[in-house]
């Protein structure tokens, strides 16, 4: 327990000269009195025992006026700080909204199943900061890092592909993350990259990129998103929407160097199983303690003592206007 305003507690002195002055009175004889010419109406009564008990109202005095001054210096209680220890990393998705990520490899299509798949993904680590990144011909911040994981998720479902120019600037989605997560205190940072394609756009070069994660301690885990050889993809003909067998392009050597320099590692996903996996995989791979001090909670008081000091001061009537019947 300690007090808000301790200083206040110096006010209790002030009782000391109050009972002083309450000793003095009554070793001299100091009270009031009335005279009678009889002293039968006293005879059947306890006069010793309420000459005892007349003190009895100002010690109830004396008690109120105590806990009011401890009422009014505010103690509170709280537990002790305690130290947790959690498990815990900042995270960067990275994911590729090119069009070929509409191909139907994947169930129902692989932006819709990298989405699906990075949900759960999210909904498994709660004590996690992590931010999503989008890229085509040019890279954006979807979110940034946070723990809140209701608005993760929906700004995860709104990823969709036609939100910007298309193309595959992979290096401007690495350095977009790596510019968010230079500065982060975490003691591990990590970026998954997710694309279906050969980088052909952006002002960075993906090995530029993987240098810069390098310098501030980035791993990257890239995943190269599609089958292998050929993937159905639905194309515009004056037929309407028709699927039809495209190639595969993945610049698999160049994610493998991006994740090999940064100390992540390569993946290759071929459908949603494989993708469920490899999540999995890194899920087990990236945990990282840290050490949290948790908040207390405080507890107000005052009213205990202010209740204690009501007690006294209803004690105090009782006894002088009852018991002892003392005259106004």
């Amino acid at each position: 327990m300690f007090f808000e305003y301790p200083k206040l507690l110096y006010l209790l002195f002030l009782l000391i000269p109050f009972i002083a002055l309450y000793i003095y009175r009554e070793i001299k004889g100091i009270t009031p009195y009335i005279g009678f010419f009889s002293v039968l109406p006293f005879k059947k009564s306890h006069g010793r025992l309420k000459r005892y008990l007349r003190h009895i109202p100002y010690v109830f005095r004396l008690i109120m006026v105590a806990f009011l001054i401890i009422a009014l210096a505010r103690p509170r209680s709280s537990s002790d700080f305690e130290r947790i220890d959690t498990e815990g990393i900042d995270l960067f998705f990275v994911i590729d909204v090119s069009t070929s990520m509409l191909a139907r490899d994947f169930n129902p299509d692989r932006i819709s199943a990298a989405k699906d798949i990075a949900i759960e993904f999210i909904a498994q680590r709660p004590r996690d900061r992590m931010g999503i990144v989008l890229f085509a011909g040019e890279s954006f911040t979807q979110c940034p890092l946070t723990t809140d994981r209701a608005t993760l998720i929906n700004l995860m479902k709104d990823v969709e592909t036609g939100l910007i120019e298309d193309g595959t600037a992979i290096g401007n989605g690495l350095a977009t993350a790596i510019a968010r997560l230079k500065d982060s205190q975490g003691k591990s940072k990590v970026i998954i990259l997710l694309t279906d394609g050969v980088n052909n756009r952006g002002e960075i070069s993906p090995l530029m990129a993987a240098d810069l994660a390098k310098t501030y301690g980035v791993r990257i885990y890239a995943i190269g998103v599609g089958a292998m050889g050929m993937a159905p993809f639905p194309v515009m003909t004056p037929f309407g929407v028709q699927i039809q067998q495209v190639p595969v392009e993945i610049d698999e050597p160049l994610l493998q160097q991006i994740a090999q320099e940064t100390g992540g590692k390569y993946f290759r996903a071929t459908d949603n199983t494989k993708m469920l996996e490899i999540y999995g995989e890194i899920n087990q791979m990236e945990t990282s303690r840290t050490t949290v001090d948790s908040f207390p909670i405080y507890k107000e008081l005052f009213m205990d003592y202010a209740i204690i000091a009501l007690f006294a001061l209803l004690g105090e009537l009782l006894f002088r206007y009852l018991i002892l019947r003392r005259l106004p």
